[in-house]
């Protein structure tokens, strides 16, 4: 069995993703979300999302996509140079790890470039509409069908209200 591309963002009502290489809210909520979808399983995301995390993330492989073949990257990261390679190498990670899924993280290039083959998405969908210059990509709604919908109450340092929502493609990729 082939390791499904699952998308995971958090994205408010203007579809405003990130600010100057940040996360545009604080929510913590949401910050444990993530660790728990992707946790055993390979991170595939762009040279400016990981150069805001700033570092690998335990208990998950990252597989960082750039065009700049200069870019070091440290021990423990995979490097690739076109999303061809970098779909190879994050299937192949995923069977060495024993993993369903394949997580891309982001950002909105990335989300854009890949979207026609991710099968599952993990929004957060984010009651703001903070100002901000990485857009989640243009999405055919009618491709996808909401599985699960979740709206706990903001904790500690949450930002906004939210909802953890989750896609699944319509139709399956053979």
């Amino acid at each position: 069995m082939s390791a499904a591309l699952a998308l995971v963002a958090a994205l408010g009502e203007n579809g405003v993703i990130g600010a100057g290489d940040r996360l545009p809210f604080r929510l913590p909520s949401d910050l444990k979300r993530f660790r728990t979808l992707t946790w055993g399983k390979p991170l595939l995301m762009g040279r400016k999302t990981f150069a805001s995390i700033g570092r690998p993330l335990p208990g998950r492989e990252t597989i960082v996509v750039t065009r700049d073949k200069d870019f070091a990257a440290p021990a423990g990261v995979h490097l690739a140079f076109s999303l061809e390679e970098a779909l190879s190498l994050a299937k192949a990670r995923a069977a060495a790890m024993g993993a369903d899924e394949i997580i891309l993280a982001g950002g909105g290039e990335l989300y854009a470039a890949l979207l026609p083959c991710v099968e599952r998405m993990y929004l957060t969908l984010v009651e703001a509409s903070p100002p901000g210059d990485a857009l989640f990509p243009a999405v055919n709604w009618s491709d996808w069908i909401e599985t699960e919908r979740l709206t706990p109450e903001p904790q500690a340092g949450d930002e906004a209200k939210f909802a953890f929502v989750r896609f699944e493609r319509k139709f399956k990729f053979t």
